[in-house]
């Protein structure tokens, strides 16, 4: 059964999400709908194996290896990082 839904977005908001459905394919809906699919139920909690591929990404990029906790840590890391890959 489907619902129709009324969202209240900004207008470029809602053009920027048009634009990136139609180059990806899918209809606003279709996009809108596996969204929130991916919610967790209700007093659930997701692990990290639940969430999707393209999210797990994102969670193991800002991770990293032992995550510094200061600025001054962040932009060492950062420099090792591009010394070690412009040898």
């Amino acid at each position: 059964m489907h619902t129709k839904l009324t969202l209240r977005l900004e207008n470029e908001l809602v053009e920027k999400a048009k634009l990136w459905a139609k180059e990806r394919h899918i209809s606003l809906s279709r996009a809108v709908a596996e969204f929130f699919a991916q919610l967790p139920e209700k007093g659930k909690k997701r692990g990290l194996s639940q969430l999707s591929p393209w999210t797990r990404r994102l969670v193991g990029v800002a991770a990293g290896k032992g995550t510094p906790s200061t600025d001054k840590e962040v932009r060492r890391d950062y420099l090792d990082y591009l010394e070690a890959k412009h040898r």
